[in-house]
């Protein structure tokens, strides 16, 4: 259910990136384009050719070390 709160929330942004069902498949163009801005700021250079989870993983990551997204 979108918009459920609490632990028994079925939202695919709790579970682990590991575990999404289409999280083999190639990284959205929104996921790209902030993944370069976030790997900028961060002064690292990232693969082009992630998976969505591979690049979730990452933005959170990148998001740690620059400060963006708390």
């Amino acid at each position: 259910m979108l918009g459920a709160t609490g632990p028994d929330s079925d939202s695919s942004a709790s579970k682990d990136p590991s575990d999404w069902v289409t999280g083999d498949e190639p990284m959205t163009g929104a996921q790209r384009s902030y993944l370069d801005t976030l790997a900028r700021e961060a002064g690292e250079e990232i693969s082009a050719d992630l998976t969505k989870a591979e690049a979730s993983e990452h933005i959170d990551r990148l998001q740690k070390a620059t400060g963006r997204g708390q």
